[in-house]
């Protein structure tokens, strides 16, 4: 099958005329503005963030999460001087997402498996690193990769998230632990991989884990003592009784509560796992809510007929809500009954501008469903809704409505027929941050096309201990001669994109040769920063997209850039590491059409004159394809690939043909013996390494013949190589 394509993207701006004088709230020094005066972070500060160049005290830069700064000693004129002031490795092979937080001179990081480090702003110089030791096997319960996308300051404490659930309150000067709080089950399948926010000395924090089957729910804690001050729920319970608030019983409508009531396992999903935003002068805090759990609205909430029925409120929505109680104020709905993993948990902007000659406040968003939304933010009502990728699961958005007008034919929940659908479940637009130039009044979008067959799974049952719990199958057999394989990378396409969000149109679009390029930065001096799959970090002119400076990073880059100052110098900084979803997900042989992606971790800083060097990348060394014979039935190969695309798909990728970020388990050396391979898959030998037991998920047959799976896959690829090779000769 084959797509149209089509391009686009998103922008907006918020007013700094609310805000206090400046120099009221950060004094006359660059060290004031990120409490340097010895009083650490305050309300005003974050409120006023705008007025501080210097530093990036917060995880958007600013409250309205624009992730533009004014900083322009490095423009379009001086940035082909840009050279690498200094670098430092992680101690982490797994995909890099934060984005730092700078104050005074001092920048502050979360890597890989929720570790986190400080080193001097300028020199690089290590300060102190702290380690929350989450357990290997957490992993397991990680839907993309062991990955964490920043903090949060406030006081002189720095606030994190751990992948295992817990919120953890750090001394900003010398990384002691202050105080931890469990903020989730720990019999359930939720993670944290997004970072805080703080409102008036309240941290909040949302969660993952709607693939496993857990109820979405986002918290505010006390920045004092890490005390539970509220928790919202974005989605209802099987019984909602006459003291549930009036919003889950809203909610509740919408739902077969049956479903929900008779199985804790189903969860409903709609976990907050990324973004958020905050007005201060309606004082509206802004969630973004995600998908379902399952996916399939079939098994999470079926009419009569069995079919999947109601609008299943709060998936797929963005809520407002009041930071001091956790008070329901509006909703609106991207994709309503969602049933394709098409979350709204995307990056929100907020901005003031004239739409149709009048001035609005407005919210501004570009989800996975693919169409790039701008919302009345004080009142939630729709105002336009346009496509920035190719997509086919709907034909646009009804003006009057808000809502989707849906193509019958990919409502698979409706048809229980497997239908491929553009874009698919990583979105056209993932976590990766966009920005906002003010100058240009455009938002620059990480936007990639990547269609998907949705297949519904038979008799589907959620496990509540492991695996994957979304209704469909994930284990689409990859013939040995390429063809789906081929056909599915020649719908894949990246695209850095400058949407202009008033005319609801892309100005420009800038290709990639392919998905998952890193967040963006816009600044002052005329640029846009952006890294790529492709081992690139680029800066492009923000007005026409052209390339105006390139560094080989020896790595995919995914993360988002910050930019600052220390004594007036500016200085560029982004985490490079290949990981996240899809980088777990890619098929390496086909999908990246050129040498693997491999994964360096480490952090890249920048400045004019730079002239520091990086170490020779390493070898990507690769085992041969040198699998055992495959003797299993055509029975017990079947069985291995149902339960390999359950359990095993979401990690070492559908086809088993894996990533560069895990091992590639058609080379595993367990694969030569039953024994080796049940040790690994039921004893758990490596669960320090994240590969947890499924034990009680599994049978030992079962787990046998998901090893039977693999050596046929390996078998055939290893054919497939060797036909390749007598067709060179």
């Amino acid at each position: 099958m084959t797509f149209k394509r089509w391009a686009a993207g998103a922008a907006l701006l918020l007013s700094a005329g609310t805000l206090a004088n400046c120099s009221q709230i950060f004094g006359e020094s660059e060290s004031a503005g990120a409490g340097g005066s010895g009083e650490g972070i305050t309300t005003a500060m974050l409120v006023g963030a705008d007025g501080d160049s210097a530093n990036w005290i917060s995880h958007g830069r600013t409250y309205s999460e624009q992730r533009f700064s004014p900083l322009d000693s490095i423009n379009r004129d001086t940035v082909g001087q840009l050279g690498l002031a200094w670098s430092a490795d992680m101690d982490t092979g797994r995909g890099q997402e934060a984005t730092p937080l700078v104050m005074d001179g001092k920048l502050y990081l979360t890597t890989a498996w929720s570790k986190v480090k400080a080193f001097d702003a300028a020199t690089g110089a290590k300060l102190w690193e702290y380690d929350p030791k989450v357990p290997g096997e957490t992993a397991v319960k990680a839907c993309c990769d062991v990955v964490n996308r920043g903090l949060a300051a406030y006081g002189d404490k720095l606030f994190l998230g751990t992948l295992d659930g817990r919120l953890i309150a750090l001394d900003r000067d010398t990384g002691a632990v202050a105080w931890t709080t469990q903020t989730v089950p720990t019999d359930k399948s939720y993670t944290i991989t997004g970072a805080p926010r703080v409102i008036d000395g309240k941290v909040i924090i949302g969660n993952g884990g709607a693939e496993f089957g857990v109820r979405g729910f986002v918290a505010a804690y006390s920045a004092d003592d890490g005390k539970q001050l509220w928790k919202f729920y974005t989605v209802p319970e099987g019984d909602e009784g006459d003291d549930a608030p009036a919003y889950l019983k809203k909610a509740a409508e919408t739902w077969n509560m049956d479903v929900l009531a008779a199985n804790d396992a189903i969860g409903g999903g709609g976990t907050v796992w990324d973004s958020m935003a905050y007005d201060p002068d309606l004082d509206l805090l802004y969630i973004g809510v995600g998908n379902g759990s399952p996916w399939n609205r079939a098994y999470r909430s079926p009419g009569k007929d069995g079919k999947g029925q109601g609008d299943n409120l709060y998936l797929s929505s963005i809520v407002a809500i009041r930071p001091k109680t956790g008070e329901y104020v509006w909703h609106y709905q991207t994709t309503p009954g969602e049933t394709w993993d098409f979350t709204a948990t995307q990056h929100i902007m907020l901005a003031d501008m004239t739409i149709d000659g009048k001035p609005r406040k407005v919210l501004m968003q570009a989800p996975k469903n693919g169409f790039f939304y701008v919302i009345d933010r004080e009142t939630g009502k729709f105002i336009s809704a346009k496509p920035y990728v190719g997509l086919n699961w709907a034909t646009g958005v009804d003006p009057k409505t808000g809502r989707p007008i849906e193509n019958p034919e990919t409502r698979v929940d409706q048809t229980g027929k497997p239908a491929m659908v553009l874009p698919g479940a990583l979105g056209g637009h993932n976590w990766h941050p966009m920005a906002y130039s003010p100058k240009e009044n455009l938002v620059y979008i990480p936007a990639f096309e990547a269609g998907m067959m949705y297949a519904p799974e038979a008799n589907w049952k959620p496990d509540r201990a492991r695996g994957f719990n979304v209704g469909f199958s994930l284990a689409g057999e990859l013939p040995a001669d390429g063809g789906i394989r081929k056909q599915a990378a020649g719908t894949l396409r990246g695209m850095l994109v400058a949407w202009d969000p008033v005319a609801q149109k892309a100005r420009w679009t800038v290709e990639h040769p392919g998905p998952w390029n890193g967040g963006l930065l816009a600044t002052g001096g005329g640029l846009v920063f952006q890294g790529t799959a492709g081992s690139e970090f680029n800066a492009y002119d923000a007005s026409n997209g052209k390339k105006l400076w390139s560094f080989a990073a020896q790595t995919g880059v995914v993360a988002p850039p910050v930019t600052y100052t220390v004594d007036g110098e500016q200085y560029v900084a982004v985490l490079a590491g290949w990981g996240g979803a899809y980088a777990l997900s890619v098929d390496g042989d086909l999908i990246n059409r050129k040498a693997p992606v491999r994964n360096v971790s480490r952090l890249l800083v920048f400045k004019i004159g730079g002239t520091a060097k990086l170490p020779a990348p390493p070898a990507l060394a690769e085992l041969p394809l040198d699998p055992p014979p495959s003797k299993a039935s055509a029975e017990v190969i079947a069985l291995g690939q149902v339960k390999y695309g359950r359990y095993c798909a979401v990690c070492h990728a559908p086809g088993a043909v894996g990533s560069t970020v895990l091992p590639d388990l058609r080379r595993a050396g367990a694969l030569e013996s039953a024994q080796a391979w049940n040790a690994v898959v039921e004893g758990g030998i490596l669960k320090d390494s994240g590969m947890a037991s499924f034990k009680g998920s599994l049978s030992k047959d079962e787990i046998e013949a998901i090893r039977a799976y693999v050596i046929k896959r390996a078998n055939d690829d290893k054919a497939l190589e060797a036909g390749k090779r007598v067709a060179r000769r």
